[in-house]
């Protein structure tokens, strides 16, 4: 029971606080692998590929990994885990929902106000900042590994050669018209076959 409280309390966090997107997720969740041992940055890492190769929002998606891999860790039992996946969507989504229920009723009646209207041009270099700082750390996690003694070590060279052949392939002219779910299925596959090769 401790552990569908905590996924409620700290999913419903994010949700409230994480505006932005899904990407605006990534602080909290890096925050939640410091602070719970159900959850690493690495699996943070592999969170972001399995959601954005999946479709569905990408917090969302994350949050239901989060759940799940939450309850197999504590539980050892594939049906708790996915009992604990629903309890950290559905925690993440509640605010939203809550949200936009009482916006939807206020927004009308101030629409024209000024302050309503400066507190959204407020909002919008806060969610710029969130944005950004997952963006850092997502590059930080699958590019570097900062933790390494070694400055040589601290780059993953086959993440990085990886990372950049793929950003010259994606804008090739004639390639630019293919669809994003092309780049998608390649960049799975070079990343599987590379993970069995290099041993990552």
């Amino acid at each position: 029971m401790k552990l569908y409280l905590t996924l409620i309390f700290e999913f419903f966090k994010i949700g409230l606080f994480a505006a932005g997107g899904g990407l605006a997720t990534l602080p909290f969740l890096n925050a939640l692998a410091d602070k719970y041992p159900w959850l690493t940055s690495d699996m943070i890492g592999q969170m972001v590929a399995l959601s954005e190769s999946t479709p569905g929002p990408l917090g969302i998606n994350m949050a239901t990994y989060a759940g799940y891999m939450a309850g197999y860790n504590t539980f050892g039992s594939p049906l708790l885990g996915v009992t604990t996946a629903f309890t950290a969507t559905a925690s993440l989504v509640a605010p939203s929902f809550i949200v936009i229920l009482i916006v939807s009723r206020v927004l009308d009646r101030y629409k024209s106000s000024l302050i309503v209207n400066d507190a959204f041009s407020g909002l919008r270099p806060a969610v710029a900042g969130l944005i950004a700082a997952a963006a850092w750390s997502v590059i930080g996690t699958t590019l570097f590994n900062f933790t390494a003694s070694v400055f040589g070590q601290k780059f993953l060279l086959p993440e990085i050669i990886l990372f950049a052949a793929l950003m010259l392939v994606t804008n090739l002219k004639p390639l630019k018209k293919l669809h994003p779910l092309v780049f998608i299925a390649f960049s799975a596959a070079a990343g599987i076959a590379i993970g069995y090769t290099v041993g990552w």
